[in-house]
């Protein structure tokens, strides 16, 4: 009886932990468990660790296959959305960036030495290198100084004598000599590449100040204009000198001084040249020349003066502070090369890309303008705009 109990107490037990499960017997006799429902958590079931480990991966699987299988579930949209264009975002689009300030007070415009930011970037420009063989240069010649100190105490030693050490003292002066060589040799080039940056530095700032040179067209109606505004379309010949010197410039123009007609204004006009005169008083300083042009007297062989005649082709100079500004140099040049500027004059010659052709004294030559002008500045070997006069040339 008491076998009959125990082995019968033992089978309930197996029962109780077989619950809810079912069984299946493998090749080798070893019973397999397949889970083919839910876990019941019924509070008088009876469960084993390995039966409780059972359920909660059942519950986890349940929790992976739910959204998976409601991702394949079209969703229902009970209602339809509109924007209107009042509701649409206008924040995400982005603002307006310049990579330069606006207007003429930008940090490219400030002043540093004399000269301003833009300027200095522009000669950069120009002259890639010259920093670099300023830079090199400057070392070298520090370098050779150091040297020469090392070698200047070597030679004293050597002269002095009593020291061990001490080379011979012809060694020392020669060495001395090729150091000290160095230091003027490399010191004068590096003083050259300054010089050299500041001449480009000049030049850069007279040209910004060319460019803004204002002029007033001598046709009526015209408004005032810079220099710049004449880039592209025009070049520009500034003829500066005195009052006799503007008489005989205005002659040139507006007279009839051999048998035939004078045609000078429509073919300076054919070849896009701009005159302006500029007329200097007794202390160089630029004054209005708008009534001397006007108030020119002609000579016994100029014929039919009409001041009117070049108007297409004249303007006048505006802002003479400005004009005072940018002549003086060439002025001072030319007195230095002993030219009389207010009676021989002087004339400047800017190309349609506004850079300097020429400096010269003396009347324009109108016939060089006219038969070859578009070979000297070079438009008619690469000007944009031009291709179509000269045939794609």
């Amino acid at each position: 009886m008491t076998r009959r109990r125990g082995r019968r107490a033992r089978a309930n037990a197996r029962r109780a932990r077989t619950r809810g499960e079912g069984r299946t017997t493998g090749r080798d006799g070893s019973a397999l468990r397949l889970s083919f429902c839910l876990p019941s958590f019924g509070a008088t079931t009876s469960s084993s660790p390995s039966s409780t480990m059972w359920k909660i991966r059942s519950l986890i699987a349940l929790a992976c296959v739910l959204p998976v299988a409601d991702a394949f579930v079209k969703p229902s949209i009970k209602g339809r959305i509109e924007i209107t264009p009042q509701e649409q975002r206008t924040d995400s689009v982005p603002a307006t960036l310049f990579s330069t300030p606006d207007g003429n007070n930008g940090s490219l415009n400030e002043n540093l030495g004399g000269f301003t930011l833009k300027q200095r970037l522009r000669e950069e420009v120009d002259s890639p290198f010259r920093k670099v063989r300023l830079a090199f240069f400057s070392f070298s010649a520090a370098s050779a100084a150091v040297a020469l100190y090392f070698s200047a105490l070597a030679a004293a030693k050597a002269n002095m004598g009593g020291f061990s050490d001490a080379i011979p003292l012809n060694d020392a002066l020669e060495t001395c000599a090729i150091n000290a060589a160095g230091v003027l040799g490399f010191g004068a080039l590096a003083l050259r590449e300054v010089k050299v940056g500041q001449a480009n530095l000049e030049r850069i700032a007279k040209g910004g100040l060319l460019a803004r040179l204002v002029v007033e067209p001598a046709g009526e109606g015209s408004s005032r204009r810079t220099l710049k505004e004449y880039r592209r379309a025009s070049r520009v010949v500034i003829a500066a000198g005195g009052a006799d010197y503007i008489n005989n410039l205005a002659m040139s123009l507006c007279s009839d001084q051999l048998a035939d007609a004078n045609t000078l204004p429509s073919a300076l006009r054919g070849v896009d040249i701009v005159i302006v005169p500029v007329l200097l008083g007794e202390d160089f300083d630029v004054m209005d020349s708008k009534a001397a042009w006007s108030n020119a007297q002609p000579g016994e062989k100029d014929r039919n003066f009409d001041s009117s005649r070049a108007n297409d082709v004249i303007a006048f100079p505006n802002g003479l502070g400005m004009w005072d500004s940018y002549i003086k140099s060439d002025i001072e040049t030319a007195q230095g090369q002993g030219f009389d500027v207010r009676a021989k004059g002087i004339t400047i010659t800017v190309k349609k890309n506004g850079r300097i052709l020429r400096r010269a004294t003396g009347l324009p030559p109108f016939g060089d303008y006219i038969g070859a002008m578009e070979v000297a500045d070079g438009s008619r070997f690469g000007m944009p705009g031009d291709s179509e006069r000269y045939d794609g040339l």
